[in-house]
């Protein structure tokens, strides 16, 4: 493919491991409200998808959450976010190649401005976004709506924007923003109309850089 002008990363489960801290949390706070449900199963469901959206869906699935559920369960999740979250791998070596070959990048996530400072921030990567990084609650809107990748876009042109995603919410987005997209699945999956990866390694040979 032609080398895109911009790159647009989401950020939990693409730049930062974070999902499966974020989803044991919820699962054990859910199964305490009475929806029992797997960190794999909170996977399943709830990927991609807002905390306030992922409130609404539990509470049909039968989970009685209290009313400030989401600023409960965000607290959590940061505090545990704290300690440690690592960097998916590969990240910084494709950060380097974009660099080199002179390419834009930004991240564009459902998640909070807060979220993506504690998880980049702590890996040393936040300065690499910097003035570069978009969330959908700062934004009110959010994935698969199109509006957060056609803001992140800032200018560039959409035919030649392209994004990383690991969820078929932001797939869809992608697709509705008009962009192509590469949908990251380390242990393979459906990435519905995106082209698969299972590595950050294979990512500069599909975007044309070599």
């Amino acid at each position: 493919m032609e080398k895109p002008e911009l790159v647009i990363f989401d950020c939990d489960g693409v730049l930062v491991d974070s999902e499966k801290i974020g989803n044991t949390i919820m699962a054990e706070s859910l199964s305490a409200h009475g929806l029992a449900v797997s960190p794999e199963a909170c996977m399943e469901l709830f990927v991609g998808a807002t905390m306030a959206n992922v409130k609404v869906k539990a509470e049909e699935l039968g989970a009685a959450l209290p009313e400030d559920w989401v600023a409960q369960i965000y607290e959590k999740i940061y505090a545990r976010l704290r300690e440690g979250c690592p960097l998916i791998d590969g990240v910084i070596d494709l950060l380097d190649r974009l660099d080199l070959a002179n390419i834009r990048y930004c991240v564009a996530s459902n998640g909070s401005f807060e979220k993506m400072e504690i998880t980049l921030g702590q890996n040393g990567i936040m300065d690499r976004f910097e003035g570069r990084v978009y969330s959908a609650q700062a934004l009110n809107t959010a994935k698969p709506a199109p509006e957060l990748f056609w803001h992140a876009a800032q200018g560039a042109l959409i035919e030649r924007c392209v994004v990383i995603e690991d969820s078929l919410t932001g797939i869809r987005a992608a697709k509705a923003a008009g962009m192509r997209c590469f949908g990251y699945v380390p242990e393979g999956g459906d990435v519905a109309q995106a082209v698969p990866f299972r590595s950050m390694a294979e990512l500069p040979a599909l975007l044309g850089l070599g």
